[in-house]
């Protein structure tokens, strides 16, 4: 038996942006299961990009559509909004996923650093959503960002990303309360659920996260895909909130 759609998605356009790999292309493929068409904005993973749009177009001709672009390029980002919305003739959600993360020791805290942490984890994710604002406001449409679970509590070494996901926390809350009533607004917070891919975290601070996780493991990226399924198209009444999906890691934080 085929599973039914969701039909709170069936036929709306959605924007993820980081949605060529890792959590965001697990993201794509639960909205796109459940009927979404996809604009999936990737920078440099155009490869990986391609293949998923092969992939989700094999099943539904014609429902995703890969987009390229530095987020950092401030000025270009009310241009991605308009080539997905020309393509697409519509635009329902903003996935905001995209992000840097590394660490950045006192000390040694550059422009760079700031440029690429506050612009990808915060400024980013602001002006898409101004852009897009007027285009869901048509669709009554939603905005998810996906935040941190160490906004409130920082994690050691980690001081500039940790404080550009503050700030979208705090964006993610007062996007609600400007673009309300028509557009909602809200945040996921993960905790571990997949290890940075430059080896920060060894073995030995892996354990010692997942130890002072409550379920005492590591999260899958389909908990984070299945939350944003729920805040697109089963929570009408939810705005301004950030849900932890961490198994229990920021209670003992």
């Amino acid at each position: 038996m085929n599973h039914p759609k969701n039909p709170c998605l069936e036929g709306k356009a959605v924007l993820i942006t980081g949605a060529a790999r890792r959590v965001g292309a697990e993201i794509a493929r639960a909205l796109h299961a459940e009927g979404a068409s996809l604009a999936l904005h990737y920078r440099g993973s155009a490869e990986a990009a391609q293949a998923l749009v092969a992939e989700l177009n094999a099943a539904r001709p014609g429902s995703a559509l890969a987009f390229q672009a530095d987020l950092l390029e401030t000025d270009h980002l009310p241009r991605l909004v308009a080539d997905v919305v020309e393509h697409f003739g519509r635009l329902d959600a903003l996935v905001n996923n995209a992000s840097s993360f590394y660490a950045t020791l006192m000390g040694s805290i550059g422009e760079r650093e700031w440029n690429d942490l506050v612009g990808t984890n915060l400024k980013a994710p602001l002006f898409l959503a101004q852009a897009a604002a007027p285009h869901l406001a048509l669709s009554r449409g939603a905005i998810v960002n996906i935040t941190d679970i160490h906004d409130a509590r920082p994690l050691k070494n980690f001081p500039l990303y940790c404080a550009a996901k503050a700030g979208l926390s705090g964006l993610t809350r007062a996007l609600a309360l400007e673009l309300g009533p028509h557009v909602r607004v809200n945040g996921i917070a993960p905790g571990p659920i997949l290890w940075p891919e430059d080896g920060s975290f060894d073995a030995a601070s892996q354990a010692a996260v997942v130890a002072r996780t409550l379920l005492k493991r590591c999260g899958d990226p389909a908990d984070i895909a299945r939350t944003v399924l729920f805040l697109l198209a089963d929570a009408p009444y939810v705005t301004g909130q950030i849900i932890a999906v961490d198994g229990g890691r920021s209670v003992v934080l």
